[in-house]
């Protein structure tokens, strides 16, 4: 690859409709993607109370296949892939040999020797290369989907109702972190019951040339039911109101699953080596001697925003990081997801506050998530 070619900015299949909308257009892990097409704030209410449509697109897809495909993936991954079922879904991570984050990835089992993983678009290349090298040995392909797919998603309360009116496929029957084949406004997709905004919705993978057909077949669907297009600020608000964790954010290669509080992910029952095992059962017998850094929410009670990299501050002293921080819409104030230490870590805990800018702005300690939905 030339230097030039290295450095382009991908486009995906809906770019020029993007653009049609007036999309505010932003470079985000290499790809021009849409940051908003109008308010944010709309945008980010139409999900939470009606539905918004969003292009993934930049999302990396990775397939993995072959009689030893779960075994390769029991080895390179930390989760137990061999026991999720066909037309399941699993949250997990790959980590480092020395128990780092490298990413978190869900990987699909397509069918029984199967599956794809997908990563975040700014670690695509990374994952696709540490699968390929661990693969060595194992009975089993890893194949660079990116640019087989593109990735759109319905997420909010009316996206069942939207998307059964395109397609024949059992919504119902549907759990949440499940997938199937199926057909929306006669396009093949594989249909997924997952998001990342803390709102019901479908995360529909189809081939490229497909995108801009389904996108407009979804938009005339949504008409009445207030469904808006979506940029990648309110997918950033909609997450941190959820507390799920972004890469680069609340998780890095400094921290291990169970310094950001999701050991769970790490099974370290399922039989065979995995990459990390040692450095993570390390970091596990750490965590349970001396909890780690805690992460928690925060919730202004000025109208100043955190941001990443602002100090947690109590008594004088420096307890924390804040990772995340944006105004929430729903809650109506600003809010943080930080790493505190753990006698700070307690919902309430009195005294704890932001340094904005050499001041120490008051903020209250809550559990995540922020907002849960009402099933």
């Amino acid at each position: 690859m030339s230097s030039t070619e290295s450095t382009a900015v991908r486009r995906t299949a809906l770019d020029a409709l993007h653009r049609s909308l007036g999309a505010t257009m932003t470079d985000f892990a290499g790809w021009d993607m849409p940051l908003r097409y109008g308010s944010e704030r709309d945008e980010h209410t139409a999900v939470r109370t009606r539905a918004g449509l969003f292009d993934l697109s930049h999302m990396g897809e990775i397939t993995v296949s072959g009689p030893q495909a779960a075994e390769l993936l029991n080895f390179a991954l930390v989760g137990d892939l061999a026991a999720v079922g066909t037309g399941r879904a699993r949250y997990t991570m790959i980590c480092r040999a020395d128990g780092g984050i490298l990413d978190d990835l869900i990987v699909y089992r397509l069918a029984e020797s199967v599956y794809m993983v997908v990563a975040n678009a700014s670690n695509a290349q990374v994952v696709l290369d540490a699968l390929v090298e661990r693969s060595a040995g194992f009975d089993a392909e890893v194949r660079d989907d990116r640019d087989a797919y593109a990735l759109i998603a319905v997420q909010g309360p009316q996206s069942p109702g939207i998307l059964k009116s395109l397609t024949d496929a059992d919504l119902d029957g549907l759990k949440y972190y499940a997938g199937l084949p199926g057909t929306v406004a006669g396009v093949p997709a594989l249909i997924a019951r997952t998001g990342y905004t803390g709102e019901d919705g479908f995360e529909l993978f189809v081939k490229p040339e497909h995108a801009v057909e389904l996108w407009q077949a979804l938009t005339a669907a949504g008409e009445g039911a207030g469904l808006v297009p979506c940029g990648l600020s309110c997918r950033d608000t909609l997450r941190l109101e959820a507390g799920m964790p972004l890469y680069g954010h609340e998780l890095s290669t400094s921290l291990t699953p169970f310094d950001a509080g999701l050991g769970r992910v790490v099974k370290f029952q399922k039989e065979g080596d995995f990459v990390g095992r040692e450095a993570l059962a390390a970091a596990a017998a750490r965590a349970q001697e001396k909890p780690p850094r805690v992460l928690v929410g925060l919730v202004a009670e000025g109208r100043r925003v955190p941001r990443a990299g602002y100090a947690v501050v109590a008594g004088g002293e420096v307890i924390g990081e804040v990772t995340s921080g944006a105004p929430s819409p729903t809650l109506g104030k600003p809010i943080a997801m930080a790493y505190v230490d753990a006698a700070h870590a307690a919902p309430g805990a009195p005294g704890v506050g932001v340094d904005i800018r050499g001041a120490h702005e008051p903020y209250e300690v809550v559990a995540l998530p922020f907002y849960r939905r009402q099933k």
